[in-house]
């Protein structure tokens, strides 16, 4: 009387081979256009966000708005585009009907042959992601990275990924690969340009998220959107039982609707982005103040400010401290110039220490004044400015005045005595305020 076989061994005491799908997975895993995918995908992100770096480097906003778009519009349709091939490979090869005899289920075949390009997709997005990461991450301030965005850009490659797939098994044409790129692109980026709150339904909407963070149920409504959507196509396609796909489209339509009607509600402000973070305070030095994130930039913007700062020393009425122009100022203090990451100011230095100290002295002198003047009047208030641009000349150690009629102006402020020089710019300091040339001390 022969024994039984062990419990998951075969009658000659060996364990039992793999099992098809799981064998067939590995393979499509370890080659064909799955791994080329992957490389594709982390390269069309990365070339874009490279040649973009000055703008999101220092920034997790910014790192995040520009990947998100790259992975959207760039690594979306490419996933689409690869799928869609390997979906239609059976039917180059002419294979389509030897896997009719395969006993496994259209829907396990259809998901044992997706799989492996979503996955790689996934792993190129995320390589990108962990290079983005670790570039911008030397140079940020407050806040961190948002775990929603990530997961629902990987949810969208996913989900193009197998609906891409079923129109390769769908369509038998060659180009249909190129062509679902282009209409989804097309598809991705046009609802962009709508003011509707629908917009949003689009997973290639442009998110500003500097200064700005998702809802809490962002991820799981925006997963249930598109992942219903892909779901739906492929029960549709591929079920036994093909009324099943009724779950996830009803699922994608509240999704949808709570999308539709949140709109842009679906992102809130940012605490980390409107606190403010101070200088230390020192003796005679004015106070500068940022938004949070900007705080490394602190040390450039104080040494761009510096010779303005030396040259208001001791003046009767200077700023004690500088600010944002976002906070607006209060009594004693004035505005910051504007520092834009990518326009000024990269890696957190400032591109052009001078023009900054020019637009910080311009937000000091300028007069929130109506633009129009009396004919009679003419005259006094081209004195006003050109005083005014003396000044700040002056104070931002500029070479040159705006208008040529200011420089006579400039050679007289250099030319004064210290103490009288403070005097008079105690003055004119307190005369910003006033619209009334004659009010205005002249030079």
């Amino acid at each position: 009387m022969t024994a039984s076989a062990a419990p998951g061994r075969t009658a000659s005491g060996k364990p039992p081979a793999r099992t098809a799908p799981r064998t067939a997975l590995r393979t499509e895993l370890r080659r064909g256009i799955a791994p080329w995918t992957g490389l594709a995908v982390a390269v069309t992100l990365l070339v874009p966000l490279w040649s973009k770096a000055a703008q999101w480097q220092g920034s997790w906003g910014e790192t995040q708005t520009q990947l998100h778009a790259a992975a959207a519009l760039l690594g979306g349709p490419l996933v689409a585009a690869a799928a869609c091939w390997q979906g239609g490979r059976e039917h180059r090869r002419r294979t389509a009907e030897l896997l009719l005899s395969v006993p496994r289920s259209r829907l396990a075949q259809v998901t044992t042959a997706a799989t492996p390009i979503v996955l790689w997709a996934a792993a190129g997005y995320l390589f990108a992601l962990a290079v983005a990461f670790a570039a911008t991450a030397p140079y940020t301030g407050a806040g961190s990275p948002s775990l929603s965005v990530v997961v629902t850009d990987l949810g969208l490659l996913l989900s193009v990924g197998f609906v891409g797939f079923v129109a390769g098994r769908l369509v038998r044409w060659r180009l249909t690969a190129p062509v679902l790129a282009v209409v989804l692109y097309v598809l991705l980026g046009a609802p962009g340009y709508m003011e509707a709150k629908a917009r949003f339904l689009s997973p290639g909407e442009q998110y500003t998220l500097w200064g700005s963070v998702p809802v809490w149920w962002f991820a799981p409504v925006l997963l249930a959107w598109t992942g219903g959507i892909a779901a739906t196509v492929l029960l549709a396609y591929a079920a036994r039982r093909r009324l099943s796909a009724v779950v996830p489209l009803a699922l994608a339509v509240a999704a949808g609707t709570v999308i539709v009607h949140t709109g842009a509600d679906l992102f809130r402000d940012d605490p980390t982005a409107t606190r403010k973070v101070c200088s230390a305070s020192e003796p005679g030095v004015p106070q500068l103040c940022v938004k949070a994130p900007d705080a490394p930039a602190l040390p450039s913007v104080s040494a761009a400010l510096a010779g303005m700062f030396s040259r208001l020393e001791g003046v009767p009425g200077a700023p004690v401290r500088y600010v944002d122009s976002g906070f607006g100022p209060k009594d004693g203090e004035a505005a910051l110039g504007s520092a834009t990451r990518g326009w000024n100011l990269t890696r957190n230095k400032l591109t052009d220490p001078q023009a900054y100290a020019s637009n910080t002295a311009l937000t000091l002198v300028s007069r929130d004044c109506p633009d129009g003047t009396r004919t009679s009047e003419r005259k006094a208030a081209d004195r006003v400015r050109f005083t005014d641009d003396a000044v700040r000349t002056w104070l931002a150690g500029d070479d040159s005045t705006w208008d040529p009629e200011a420089r006579p102006l400039v050679a007289r402020l250099k030319a004064m005595p210290d103490s009288d020089r403070r005097a008079w710019l105690g003055r004119f300091l307190a005369t910003l305020e006033s619209c009334t040339p004659a009010e205005v001390p002249a030079l």
